[in-house]
């Protein structure tokens, strides 16, 4: 196989890492005799390798005993510390000696006044002898002239040096349009710029310029009964937004399922029809003084409406009115028939129509002050942004928290430093950067971030987020794929479950720092079924499955594979080998050959092959994926605060009927956990049906098991370690959702 420079870059990293194959160092070795430009880059990496070794090991007083510990990272580090330290030095002296010198100056003359002055200005002169009694006035004393001093004057204290603090990013933003993209990168700088509205944290949310979320409990959030007829807005019974004419399929007033829905016949039909009221906080203003009101959310509504903003249309589409009371208060009424779980979400983040309102929507998706320079509430102002370099804000004066001393910070810096972790690690040890934020790549380094922090040099912040890594069965491929029937039996997918021991892939790939759930759901959210099954790693209980499933090891050896005997649809005497996929990701690689070693110990035998991620995630039906062509598959789905059981829900099959686009890549059909998951997604939060029907769901997915889940991905970013307020959280999108309360601790 040839490697590309990309792979061949991968490699090298491996081989820093001390985990590189012999296969793989053999195919290295021969794509760097043909490769100038990866020989170079080899160079280079054995070099920064050397310098991070030897600069670490003069500041660890206990330093690692085996050198693969320290990965390529620091770039003339000490020499950078030590440049600074005597910089510093050097002025704290020459401060010190002006000071000093200006002291003993006025010591001087104060001690002259005192020597000198003073005493001939409190001590007569003699009187003079009297040799006979003639009355003769008594002399005046002769004073000495004084000496005018002049006034010292006082030294100027130097103005307080402006607090700044440098965030040091691997990507850079395409725009801060807040409807023009959606990258993390954007997120974060948008973070700075506004304040909210509502935050996402801890499989929850938070509101932050509301004076609080909308519920059915307090009555800001209602469900009412509405008559509709032929013509209206309505949501259909498969949850899409659509004109009601005869024919359509819909849920009537108390029909929360498929099972109840009536198809309409021209006559009025009553439905239900969500309407929340939303309060804004009082005094918030724009970053420009500015009064912030109620009528810029609407305004920000009608312009994510507009067929010219090129934003996500779900929530606009399912919208009946999203109407201004007065200042403070907005009113989201939904299409009937719309029943959201996250109805308390449906406020639209304000917009600066007295700012923006002169501008079309299709040119302010260019336009600099949306796209370059957007006008916001929160904690920090854009100054300027210089492509390619940084991003610079400053405090605003007009911040809604600024009385209580917020932000910390007078100048926010935002520097786009690519995704060298080498040369970023480097960057903030030596005092660059003071943070390194999610885009910075560093999950190759994880474990020489977590050695620097050990002694005291970085902090490094490690939190599952809701990213979960997991293994597909093909249950049920397309029958254009012809291979035996290796999943169709539970038991199968339960012994391979108990014959990987997926808290060693947690240790080893991820440095200990993650967990190996048993839903789709990690086990700190809300909704998670702690009685959901778990798969210990338990290799004796897996085999004894394989055994009752009619997988027998025929002849005692470790080094072949089970074979068939009397198992349904599958030949007698086949083996039990199949492919095992996944992208060509470093991570996913090291977690396929621990899974394959694994699996070997039960006999079961899997053949490594690692895609393109273009080629592997492509649309069916020639995706492997979406195509339902493959025998096992590893990548990754994202979890939130709803529960994404739909995922496997037998409607999500991808099919030539549905144009393959489905999600349910094992082909998994359930008809308990279909109606249990259904019924989960039209139950309202605060309802006892919602908790019930999101636990029944895990229940029946962890029995069946049509994906094994892995880990949880982690999310990690790095810091100095006096910076306070820096909270990584699991389902907040970026790490700066409370930039405002960054600062120094105090020595």
């Amino acid at each position: 196989m040839s490697l590309s420079h990309e792979q061949a870059r991968d490699y090298l990293q491996a081989a820093v890492d001390g985990r590189l194959s012999a296969e793989a160092a053999e195919e290295l070795q021969e794509h760097l005799e043909r490769c100038v430009e990866c020989r170079q880059y080899a160079a280079q990496l054995a070099e920064l390798e050397d310098r991070l070794s030897r600069s670490l090991q003069m500041r660890w007083t206990d330093p690692p005993r085996d050198k693969q510990q320290v990965h390529q990272t620091v770039v003339k580090v000490q020499a950078r510390i030590e440049k600074r330290k005597w910089a510093r030095r050097v002025f704290d002296a020459a401060q010190a000696a002006a000071w000093v010198g200006l002291a003993v100056a006025l010591v001087v003359v104060v001690g002259w006044i005192f020597a000198v002055v003073t005493p001939q200005l409190a001590t007569p002169a003699e009187e003079p002898v009297v040799t006979r009694v003639i009355p003769s006035p008594t002399p005046l004393p002769t004073l000495t002239p004084l000496v005018v001093v002049e006034p010292i004057p006082t030294p100027e204290l130097a103005p307080e040096q402006e607090r700044t603090l440098t965030i040091c990013k691997g990507d850079e933003p395409d725009t801060l349009y807040l409807y023009g993209g959606s990258m993390l990168a954007q997120s974060q700088i948008l973070d700075a710029v506004y304040d909210g509205p509502i935050d996402n944290r801890s499989f929850s949310y938070q509101p932050v310029i509301l004076n609080k979320l909308p519920s059915l409990a307090d009555g800001d959030a209602i469900v009412k009964t509405v008559t509709v007829g032929l013509g209206e807005r309505v949501v259909s019974d498969a949850g899409e937004p659509v004109t009601l004419e005869e024919g359509v399929q819909v849920r009537p007033s108390g029909c929360y399922s498929a099972d109840c829905a009536v198809v309409f016949d021209g006559a009025p039909l009553e439905m239900e029809q969500m309407v929340v009221t939303f309060t804004l906080k009082p005094g918030l203003r724009w970053s420009d003084g500015e009064p912030l009101t109620a009528y810029d959310s609407v305004y920000s509504f009608e312009l994510n409406r507009d067929p010219d903003t090129p934003a996500d249309k779900q929530a606009v589409n399912r919208t009946a009115r999203y109407e201004a009371l007065d200042d403070y208060t907005i009113v989201w009424t939904g299409l009937p028939g719309h029943r959201d779980a996250e109805y308390f979400t449906h406020f639209w983040s304000p917009l600066p129509a007295h700012a923006w309102g002169e501008l079309t929507p299709l040119e302010l998706v260019e336009a600099k002050e949306s796209a370059r320079e957007p006008m916001g509430w929160g904690a920090y102002v854009i100054e300027e942004w210089v492509a390619g370099d940084h991003i610079r804000l400053r405090k605003n004066e007009n911040y809604w928290r600024a009385d209580e001393g917020l932000p910390k910070f007078d100048t926010l810096i935002f520097r786009f430093v690519g995704q060298n972790s080498s040369a970023n690690i480097a960057a903030l040890l030596a005092g660059e950067c003071d943070v390194l934020d999610q885009t910075a790549s560093l999950d190759e380094q994880s474990g020489l971030l977590l050695e620097l922090q050990a002694v005291g040099k970085v902090n490094a912040s490690f939190v599952t987020g809701t990213v979960w890594e997991h293994a597909d069965f093909g249950i049920m491929p397309v029958e254009s794929y012809d291979r035996p029937d290796f999943f169709g039996d539970v038991r199968v997918r339960q012994a391979i479950a108990y014959c990987v021991d997926r808290q060693e892939i947690v240790d080893q790939v991820l440095y200990g720092q993650s967990v190996a759930p048993d839903t789709y759901l990690p086990p700190e959210h809300p909704l998670y079924n702690p009685e959901a099954q778990h798969y210990p790693f338990d290799p004796a209980a897996g085999m004894r499955l394989l055994e009752q499933a009619g997988w027998v090891d025929h002849d005692e050896n470790p080094d072949t594979p089970r074979v068939a005997q009397g198992v349904e649809n599958v030949l007698d005497g086949a083996p039990l080998a199949f492919n095992y996929w996944t992208t060509n990701a470093s991570q996913r690689q090291a977690v396929g050959r621990i899974i394959q070693d694994a699996l070997a110990e039960c006999g079961v035998k899997i053949n490594l092959e690692y895609w393109d991620p273009g080629e592997f995630f492509a649309d069916g039906p020639d995706g492997p994926l979406a195509g339902r062509h493959f025998d096992m598959a590893q990548f990754a789905w994202l979890t939130g605060v709803e529960p994404p059981c739909e995922l496997y829900t037998s409607s999500q099959i991808p099919a030539e009927e549905n144009e393959w686009s489905g999600q349910n890549y094992p082909g998994f059909s359930h008809p308990a956990f279909d109606a249990a998951c259904n019924a989960a997604r039209q139950s309202l939060p605060g309802t006892p049906e919602y908790e019930q029907y999101h636990h029944e769901a895990q229940r029946i997915f962890a029995e069946q098991l049509p994906v094994i889940p892995l880990y949880l991905r982690l999310k990690l970013a790095a810091t100095r370690p006096d910076l306070s307020g820096f909270v990584m959280d699991p389902t907040a999108q970026s790490e700066f959702w409370n930039i405002e309360e960054f600062g120094i601790q105090e020595p």
